[in-house]
């Protein structure tokens, strides 16, 4: 961690480069301005670091074993150590066990020796620079042992660093596995199996049963269930046909599909998830912030205190000079800032991997500490605690009419309206199987119903209002639609002029799942759940009551939206808003964090929310606020771990209790230990009874 700040730094100074930043999990450098490629190289050379433009194609021939000369010289360093060690305790002469110790520092340190050689020219202070100079310094004080023992122990320290780096990448390079590199495409009369990267929207892709899918399209030909898990988190697989959208990376189940491409390699769902997880690590979360900002003081004073360690001691109290240079190099070793610079890397990492193979897209370190310190959340009623489909749910008739004929006659009168109540109710018309002849001389009556010409009579279908405009009296129906507007449903009259004929109800259904992910939400401890809706205060009440939410607010515009979430944050502090990332946009924006539902099947969302619940399953919630919460604690366990082990090891040093193998040996533990901790986080369970 500390040799990829050095590198980023280093790449921001060069001439043209505005900005550099270095994602120390996935490896990506990003460098805004005008960048020498060349100039980066021979920078990332100093840190053993192999830099390639992101647009460089891949080799197809078949990779070159490398040789793993780290391990190698690890091994040697510990192996001479070992023998060097030996020879002494048994009495052979200094000229026999001499040169053992000086191969295991030369080996174990090799690569420390060569980055402290090419900092020290940019006078760049890096922790090779401190352990080289606390390995030479033990040499000219005759501890040999002590010196060969940090050179190896180092040397498996950076080796256990990169392991237990490359698990939290791990979980990333499995989410860019997700997808086919190659796909079947069928080009005139010809199939061919092509690379994804040479495939074009318009291409006809053939997916047979069993295969993974490998672009995002859409479906022309053939039906199947679809395993969406990777991209939603869903276990159960979608049924889909003709028209439906598909997506790279999910899995195809029994049928055989014809896929129209619709967007390239670059631009598919799963490419932008794993770009935008990649890019999560750039938005740093307050804990790093404070981390790095801690870092670049406490670096300088313990330099400060290493110069004042060795020299007061012996010139201003005469001390020996030998034991307070051992003293002054066991700090510079035991001070060294690793642990708790990957202390919350790593656990943000690794939280946000696992949400995105939960389905939830959190965009940043920065949204995941938000997050886990909510105070409350606000929801939207359509399309986040309901459906968003208006169904019929009652059907009234009123005197000699069947429910049949009731039916038929409000289907046939708004056959032509596009309303979303009309539309609710030609759907329940035909699922029975009547069909819809649209009425003679309809006419709609905004924001009233409509009105038209059904077997020679003047039919009216709306609400209470309409009739009273048309001076009709309603006063004998007023407790029934009363009675439906309680119980959260849309009431709509069938009338003449004459006499009522029915009345038919439609309701906005909950979502399944609603209820239950509001009770985990209060279960996790969240103080307030609002509904924010533009409904009427009556059906408002009614839905609220059913999801089980401690208030709501009704009769809202967007703008009164925006208001009443301004009004939340000043009461509660931190407030989440989750809608549909498109009409909700504005209180999304305002909120601490901002939730979209339904990310895989919308960009808006996918672009605008802060998180994205990729499936329109609000169980993901209360899972996302506890990783969130478990991640904060243990990002806070492994800083005051990695502290308080600081400051017992520098106390230790002054009375010379600490020997240098000890204090790398310290540094290592504490390093590999906040590391597994914050691993810890990818094994957390999307399960609602927590």
């Amino acid at each position: 961690m500390d040799c990829a700040a050095k590198f980023e730094k280093a790449v921001s100074r060069l001439p043209g480069v505005a900005k550099a930043n270095l994602n120390t999990i996935t490896g990506k450098l990003v460098v805004e301005g005008t960048a020498d490629l060349e100039s980066i190289r021979e920078l990332g050379k100093e840190e053993n670091y192999t830099v390639n433009s992101e647009y460089t194609q891949p080799s197809t021939e078949a990779p070159l074993q490398q040789i793993d000369w780290e391990l190698r010289r690890a091994i040697i360093s510990g192996i001479t150590l070992a023998i060097a060690f030996i020879i002494e305790k048994i009495g052979m002469p200094t000229f026999v066990f001499l040169p053992l110790y000086g191969l295991a520092m030369l080996s174990g340190g090799w690569g420390n020796f060569r980055k402290a050689a090419m900092a020290l020219p940019r006078r760049d202070f890096n922790m090779s620079v401190l352990m080289s100079v606390a390995i030479l310094g033990a040499v000219l004080i005759g501890k040999y042992e002590e010196g060969s023992t940090v050179a190896f122990l180092y040397a498996i320290s950076e080796m256990l660093e990169a392991w237990t780096m490359d698990k939290a990448r791990q979980s990333i390079c499995r989410l860019m596995d997700i997808a086919p590199k190659m796909a079947r495409i069928r080009r005139g009369n010809v199939e061919v199996e092509i690379p994804v990267e040479e495939i074009i929207t318009g291409d006809i892709m053939i997916i047979r049963p069993g295969e993974k899918i490998a672009m995002d399209g859409v479906i022309i030909k053939g039906a199947s269930a679809i395993n969406q898990a990777a991209i939603t988190g869903e276990s159960i697989p979608a049924e889909k046909g003709p028209g439906a959208e598909v997506y790279a990376g999910t899995l195809n189940s029994y049928g055989s599909l014809e896929i129209e491409v619709t967007k390239l390699v670059r631009d598919t769902t799963i490419a932008r998830i794993i770009h935008m997880v990649e890019d999560a690590q750039s938005k740093r979360a307050p804990s790093q912030a404070f981390i790095e900002r801690f870092a670049a003081v406490y670096t300088p004073i313990v330099l400060i205190l290493v110069v004042g360690i060795v020299l007061i001691p012996p010139l201003f109290f005469g001390y020996p000079w030998a034991p307070w240079i051992y003293r002054g190099l066991v700090l510079l070793v035991v001070a060294c800032p690793c642990a708790l610079v990957v202390s919350t890397p790593v656990a943000i990492v690794s939280a946000i991997s696992n949400a995105a193979k939960n389905g939830v897209l959190i965009k940043g370190g920065i949204y995941l500490e938000e997050m886990g310190s909510l105070k409350a959340i606000a929801f939207d009623k359509t399309g986040t605690l309901t459906r968003g489909e208006p169904t019929v749910t009652d059907v009234i008739p009123i005197g000699a009419l069947s429910e049949s004929t009731l039916l038929e006659v409000a289907a046939n009168l708004e056959a032509l309206s596009e309303h979303p109540l009309a539309v609710s109710i030609i759907k329940a018309a035909k699922s029975r199987g009547f069909e819809v002849t649209p009425a003679e001389n309809f006419k709609e009556i905004t924001g009233r119903g409509g009105q038209g010409t059904v077997a020679g009579q003047t039919v009216f279908i709306g609400n209470l209002r309409l009739f009273q405009e048309q001076l009709i009296s309603t006063a004998s129906i007023v407790q029934q639609v009363e009675k439906l507007q309680q119980e959260g449903k849309t009431a709509m009259i069938v009338g003449t002029k004459d006499n009522f004929l029915g009345i038919i109800a439609v309701a906005d259904q909950v979502r399944e799942g609603s209820a239950a992910a509001v009770a985990a939400l209060k279960r996790a401890g969240l103080n307030k759940t609002i509904m924010l809706t533009g409904d009427n205060v009556t059906t408002a009440e009614a839905m609220a009551a059913q999801v089980g939410v401690d208030e709501c607010r009704a009769d809202l515009l967007p703008q009164d939206k925006v208001t009443a979430i301004q009004e939340l944050l000043k009461e509660y502090g931190k407030v989440a808003m989750i809608g549909d990332g498109i009409n909700d946009a504005p209180a999304l924006a305002l909120s601490t964090v901002g939730i979209a539902m339904g990310g895989a099947g919308t960009d808006t969302a996918l672009e605008t929310a802060d998180i994205a619940l990729m499936a329109d399953d609000l169980s993901k919630l209360p899972f996302t606020v506890i990783l969130s919460r478990k991640a904060i604690s243990i990002i806070k366990q492994n800083i005051t771990f990695s502290l308080v082990i600081k400051a017992v090891a520098i106390l230790a040093v002054f009375p010379g209790w600490l020997t240098l193998w000890l204090a790398i040996l310290a540094d290592m533990g504490a390093s590999l230990i906040v590391t597994l901790n914050s691993l810890r986080l990818l094994g957390v369970k999307h399960d609602l009874t927590m």
